[in-house]
């Protein structure tokens, strides 16, 4: 009895953690956003100075060859880069706070699988199709993939345990993908399909990130209104319901939130895994165990580190380009062995 009222204060206390660590970690977080995509925008195979990339934004002049480079190629790229980035580090740290497991992921439970055997789907049978439509089809994918991980892995005795949504989450990704791949062979789609396995922001445009960023917006600013009954529910959901939470109420518009964002992430950059992984982790060490802190600064680094990793997949082999999903790998593989380490020690 005296241990579940410490866990209820101990859950209505989170939402008072670290306020001032918060806004300065937040604040620090934008400032090196704009500093890496100002980078971004400035190498490549034409390198361009930090005046000339200001100009171009703010005092466009389709006569000149580097206005026309920043603002047709280089600048919807990195908006597209960081807006993904955050879609997929917020569907990352909602899942970690509604299922409480450490190794929660967009791409480890099988929504970036759903998603990309949708559009295995839309270039088969419907390759005329519009961005919005892509995108649509993208976020019923990712649910049905969601659907089948939490479905298999409640199907034994003693109900959805951490371990056995990551089991679940590997089979289904890996039978989701197998099934794309034999799509894309049997219609020669295969060039197609392989950028969106690879992933990367490549060839993003204005059309795109008109229905792109405001969707991810919207979804962000949905998860941090609901972000403080994240916290209590990522305690335990008797605790939350204890206080007084409607938990199917949350747990219904994050998960809506989940994969509206992880589809609209896939649908433009394709299968990125570990960011949603990562991000959390880090920021969470930062910030404390706030969601009303985690959220936006998830948001704001899930940003940068997908902006960093399409700047290294531009510069590492130029003039040639590693797919960004490699190079956020090279990192990612080894954190989730460590977290998966950790784990089983506990």
């Amino acid at each position: 009895m005296m241990f579940s009222k410490n866990k209820r204060m101990q859950a209505g206390d989170a939402a008072f953690s670290r306020p001032v660590i918060g806004a300065t970690i937040l604040v620090s977080g934008i400032a090196l956003l704009m500093l890496s995509m100002a980078f971004a925008i400035s190498v490549g195979a034409a390198d361009i100075d930090f005046f000339t990339v200001w100009r171009s934004i703010f005092d466009y002049d389709s006569t000149r060859e580097a206005d026309q480079i920043i603002v047709s190629l280089r600048l919807p790229r990195e908006l597209a880069a960081a807006a993904v980035g955050a879609a997929l580090a917020v569907s990352g740290s909602i899942m970690q706070g509604m299922t409480r497991n450490p190794l929660a992921d967009s791409g480890l439970l099988g929504l970036n699988a759903g998603a990309s055997l949708a559009l295995a789907c839309v270039f088969a049978f419907y390759p005329s199709a519009t961005y919005l439509s892509v995108m649509i089809v993208s976020f019923i994918g990712a649910g049905i993939g969601a659907a089948m991980v939490f479905g298999l892995g409640s199907l034994k005795r003693g109900g959805l345990t951490p371990l056995r949504i990551t089991l679940a989450g590997a089979a289904v990704s890996a039978l989701l993908s197998a099934i794309a791949e034999g799509i894309a062979l049997y219609y020669k789609l295969s060039q197609e399909l392989t950028f969106w396995t690879a992933g990367g922001v490549s060839g993003t445009n204005w059309v795109q990130l008109k229905w792109l960023l405001p969707v991810v917006g919207v979804g962000i600013v949905i998860a941090i209104m609901f972000s403080k009954g994240l916290t209590v529910l990522s305690f335990g959901e008797e605790i939350a319901k204890g206080l007084g939470q409607r938990t199917l109420l949350t747990k219904t518009v994050l998960m809506c939130v989940v994969l509206i964002l992880a589809g609209a992430a896939v649908s433009i950059a394709g299968a990125i895994a570990f960011v949603g992984l990562m991000v959390p982790h880090m920021v969470r060490f930062l910030v404390g165990t706030d969601y009303r802190w985690i959220i936006p600064c998830s948001a704001i680094f899930g940003g940068v580190l997908m902006v960093l990793a399409d700047t290294a997949a531009r510069l590492v082999n130029a003039p040639y380009e590693t797919p960004v999903g490699a190079i956020v790998s090279m990192v990612g593989v080894p954190f989730f062995l460590y977290l998966a380490r950790r784990g089983g020690r506990k």
